[in-house]
């Protein structure tokens, strides 16, 4: 009896924990959101803010734990299947040239940058075997955290612009690249070479995965849908609905890349249906509910105390100075074709790493292929680029309305007009 009497304490001791954990995070968001959006600034960088102020930069009222990360995933996931059931695949498919460009620069720059700043300064970080090392570097600076900004893009009621549809493209596109690329790295790392038929097989199960969805995804829907809403239960196609968005979540998860390419793969066969059964309406408030998790849970990782050494805070600096010029640039080279304001608006919304450079970095320390000076500055890159990207985004866009893509037109005859951008 004395043990279950403590073991009943114990857990309501953890419930009140966690609760308040719940509220400071919740509340602490909402406040600088509303602080950022009456300075003008998008709300999702004072809510990442808020995840700084309240973890164990500052004021340590909250640490990163399983639950706030499980909580964030929720958020992500949400926002992504939201963002899809705004973007018809046929919006996606339309853009696919130019996307496919943007994707492959934009992996090939961050990377090659990365890992050759890394190699070539390992003197500086007291680094003897620095191949490995610099190889994690760079992976972790390939994917690209579409969630910042699908997120600043919807605040502006943009999801539907060209350049909004290929910077969604090339993320999906982006996912799949970087996971081969995290792949073969961790071969490398872990000593037992890299398994080419494994990377293959991995490649043809994510690529199968993402063109079966977007190619007959919408046709199961229309044939499953008078069926699903005959149901019984309250709000049927809703329901089901949220469960494809898990169910694809995780099988995105299962085959190795993110879960919100299955979310958003789920939203988008889903999107012709959005209006007509105000799917989007009730997803958004499940998105206004768990969305700051996941933007908070991105300021908590950053831990400010590790920076204390000075090399640390100047390879900091220049690792996410490079990651910002390699996607940027990777992105306006891949829309070159589009004009010059498009180009860069592609090109910045590609910048942000967020959680999938958090998590490269995780699975680095992990493995022994960073230590934890190269693994706080992969923080630090990772949550400074989610930073950086918002205000130019929001600045790069001003004045913009959406522009979609004509029917039949293709990415080399942009709808807007603009003169075609050269890299001098």
């Amino acid at each position: 009896m004395p043990d279950l009497i403590a073991a009943a304490a114990a857990g309501a001791q953890l419930e009140h924990g966690l609760l308040m954990s719940l509220f400071v995070i919740f509340v602490a968001a909402k406040i600088l959101a509303e602080i950022f959006e009456r300075l003008h600034q998008p709300a999702v960088v004072g809510e990442i803010i808020a995840g700084i102020l309240i973890g164990p930069s500052v004021f340590n009222w909250v640490q990163p734990s399983v639950t706030t990360a499980t909580l964030a995933e929720i958020g992500v996931i949400l926002l992504m299947f939201s963002v899809g059931l705004e973007t018809e695949p046929r919006a996606i498919l339309s853009v696919g040239k130019s996307a496919v460009k943007v994707a492959v620069l934009g992996v090939v720059f961050p990377f090659v940058l990365g890992a050759a700043a890394v190699f070539l300064g390992a003197p500086l970080l007291g680094l003897s075997a620095p191949m490995v090392p610099a190889l994690f570097v760079g992976a972790a600076m390939v994917a690209t955290s579409v969630g910042i900004t699908a997120r600043v893009l919807a605040d502006m009621n943009l999801l539907s612009h060209q350049s909004a549809r290929i910077i969604l493209a090339a993320a999906v596109i982006d996912d799949v690249l970087a996971l081969l690329v995290l792949a073969t790295v961790s071969g490398v790392a872990s000593g037992s070479g890299i398994n080419w038929l494994q990377v293959g097989v991995t490649a043809a199960m994510a690529l199968t995965f993402v063109v079966f969805i977007t190619l007959a995804g919408t046709r199961i829907i229309n044939y499953a849908a008078p069926k699903i809403e005959r149901l019984h239960t309250h709000n049927p196609l809703f329901i089901a609905a949220l469960a494809l968005c898990l169910g694809l979540a995780w099988l995105s998860e299962s085959i190795g890349i993110a879960a919100i390419i299955g979310a958003f793969l789920a939203g988008m066969v889903l999107a012709d249906r959005s209006d007509q059964e105000h799917l989007l309406h009730k997803t958004e408030a499940l998105v206004h509910m768990w969305l700051p998790f996941f933007l908070v849970n991105i300021g908590m990782q950053l831990n400010i105390s590790v920076f204390k050494n000075g090399m640390v805070i100047a390879a900091a600096v220049v690792i996410t100075i490079l990651a910002v010029i390699g996607k940027y640039y990777g992105g306006i080279l891949g829309a070159r074709d589009l004009g010059k304001r498009s180009a860069r608006q592609i090109g910045m919304g590609m910048v942000p790493r967020g959680e999938v450079g958090i998590v490269a970095a995780q699975m680095g320390i992990a493995m022994g292929a960073l230590d934890e000076n190269l693994y706080a500055v992969v923080l630090f890159m990772a949550v400074a680029t989610t930073l950086l990207a918002p205000p130019f985004l929001r600045r790069f866009f001003a004045g913009e309305e959406e522009l979609p893509v004509a029917e039949g037109s293709t990415p080399q005859e942009p709808v807007v007009e603009d003169q075609p951008f050269r890299v001098h």
